[in-house]
């Protein structure tokens, strides 16, 4: 028979577990480093007592490695919001414009599958509906992997194309615009956790139909649920754990919609952070015509190469743009 409780007792030792690998993904990496350090300082006494040019070698290349890895784990330490360790949903979709900005749309969502895919993510299409002569009117990827959406926080908001327009017999100049939207990735499961400390049960005559021994026996239930105040009573069946079995159940499932109604709160909060699709908007501007340069408007940071960012490379926006706001939203 199980014990009362060993549900509750399973629940908590997950969450431990969870903790414990939460925290070796910091401890570890930072252990390595730190011992790494240490050898790399040893190697360089040895080296300036007995000179020799390719040890001397084999410690620069390591310790570019070291300053490389140890700014990866300062940018990740910028990520402590509570979902900023889950993996990502990315939807983006063209703006006012036609096919040029259904065009620009499927342009960026090639860029953060690149992106995903130089970080070693998985990246799924969800959703895709393409445009009736190019590009498409919108899509969804699913980017699974650490940090991914605490990476991708930093590219939510309008995103601002230049370009001589090839859809255009003229080969006018154009202005496009597309909106890019980062959702965390939430486990579709909600663990309704119920600690017996939490419950507060009381026992009273039933009132209605039932016959003899309902009435005459305290064998209705009546659950409090006490951090929440949520309350269920059940007094129908015959026995007293019969009724806190179903008023156990029912008091289950008001939390259960408690938490789907918080959910929508977060998503409808997320969902207000959403800017038209238009000039003044921006976040970034992609100028590929008659210069080169993609210029992110909140961190000033101007880069040359527009064709290695359109193949993914965007890693000094994000890590400029965390630099500046830290753990923020964008």
């Amino acid at each position: 028979m199980v014990e009362p409780g060993f549900w509750n007792q399973a629940d908590r030792a997950r969450e431990v577990v969870e903790e414990v690998r939460r925290l070796k993904r910091w401890i570890e990496p930072y252990n390595d480093l730190t011992q790494r350090a240490r050898d790399a300082r040893e190697l360089a006494d040895l080296i300036a007592a007995e000179p020799d040019s390719d040890i001397a070698q084999g410690l620069d290349q390591e310790i570019t490695r070291l300053a490389t890895e140890l700014q990866g784990l300062e940018l990740r330490a910028m990520l402590q919001g509570p979902e900023d360790q889950r993996s990502a949903l990315l939807t983006v979709h063209p703006g006012a414009g036609g096919t040029e900005s259904q065009d620009w749309a499927e342009m960026l969502v090639r860029m953060y599958t690149r992106w995903a895919e130089r970080r070693g993510y998985e990246v799924r299409l969800l959703d895709l509906a393409p445009g009736e002569e190019a590009g498409i009117k919108s899509a969804t990827l699913e980017i699974n992997g650490d940090y991914a959406y605490g990476y991708l926080k930093a590219e939510k908001g309008v995103h601002r194309l230049v370009r001589i327009s090839p859809f255009d017999s003229q080969s006018r100049r154009h202005t496009s615009f597309a909106s890019v939207f980062v959702y965390p990735l939430v486990d579709d499961t909600i663990e309704i956790d119920l600690r017996d400390d939490d419950i507060e049960m009381e026992v009273f005559r039933a009132s209605g139909a039932g016959g003899q021994h309902v009435n005459k026996t305290s064998s209705a239930v009546r659950l409090r649920h006490i951090p929440t105040g949520l309350v269920a009573s059940c007094q129908q069946e015959r026995s007293q754990h019969k009724n806190r079995a179903v008023a156990l159940k029912m008091l289950k499932a008001a939390l259960y919609q408690r938490e789907l109604e918080e959910r929508e709160k977060k998503k409808a909060a997320l969902e207000a952070t959403k800017t038209d699709i238009s000039w003044g908007n921006q976040i970034r501007s992609y100028v590929f015509q008659p210069y080169t340069m993609v210029n992110d408007h909140r961190t000033e940071l101007k880069v040359g190469d527009v064709q290695a960012v359109m193949d993914g490379k965007i890693d000094q926006f994000i890590e400029t743009y965390l630099k500046r706001f830290g753990g923020k939203a964008a």
